[in-house]
């Protein structure tokens, strides 16, 4: 196996042109390319409340935000279209969407990641949103932020035994990291130190929830209908599992 290190928009893109077998990519990808993956019937990255690392930062509040110029992160097409879904279809905005780098002229942006934990901590808007929240108020349901997505071209003799080791090997991984995360985050830190303090990101790692249940798949569903009503994919994929 060979591992590849990137933010959500690269592993999408590999995933999409097939140089990558598996990747937990951003959920939006699945539906980009209809028919061309499966899904890993277990494991997806969720939360049950606040995600906290998907916000919009605000100048004024989101109901004020129509006609406003907001600033969209590169990193993530899941985070962007679920901005979209939620401005447009609950708040019933037109805002004018920006790419690029935050500018003091616009009145929001979109950040992800570690951007927008360092966001947190900072405090220079004087509004934020968690999109996991604003979406679970919305439709009472836990939104999917990233899900285990397989290319059918690794289901074949000679890789899909290995592939089906690599996520048992993953599930047991997560089951690990659960019960003791203090010793798994230390090691991840040692590799990618980030400016955060320890509690921090604590905090965001127990927000995180890897269970794929029934109503976290009924809630992906929603999401592939709503960005199809939008324009943003094609179709409503079929959700296929490993």
């Amino acid at each position: 196996m060979e591992f590849l290190d990137g933010p959500p928009s690269v592993h999408c893109a590999g995933l999409k042109e097939g140089s990558i077998h598996l990747s937990p990519a951003s959920s939006i990808t699945f539906a980009q390319k209809p028919g061309a993956f499966v899904l890993s019937p277990e494991i997806c990255t969720s939360c049950s409340f606040e995600v906290r690392s998907v916000k919009l930062f605000a100048k004024r509040p989101i109901e004020e935000l129509d006609g406003c110029k907001i600033r969209m992160t590169a990193q993530s097409m899941t985070s962007v279209t679920l901005l979209r879904i939620l401005l447009e279809e609950r708040y019933g905005l037109r805002p004018e969407y920006l790419n690029g780098a935050y500018q003091d002229s616009d009145d929001a942006c979109l950040l992800i990641g570690d951007q927008a934990l360092e966001e947190n901590e900072r405090r220079r808007f004087n509004f934020n949103y968690d999109l996991g929240s604003l979406w679970l108020d919305w439709q009472r349901l836990p939104f999917v932020f990233g899900a285990w997505i397989i290319s059918k071209s690794a289901l074949q003799p000679g890789l899909e035994k290995t592939l089906v080791n690599y996520m048992e090997a993953t599930k047991r991984s997560v089951e690990n990291f659960k019960a003791n995360p203090k010793q798994a985050l230390d090691k991840w830190l040692a590799k990618y130190p980030v400016k955060l303090p320890r509690s921090v990101i604590d905090d965001y790692y127990t927000a995180l929830d890897y269970r794929f249940t029934d109503e976290r798949k009924e809630s992906l569903k929603l999401f592939f209908e709503y960005a199809q009503k939008k324009g943003l994919v094609q179709e409503v994929p079929l959700l296929e599992f490993l």
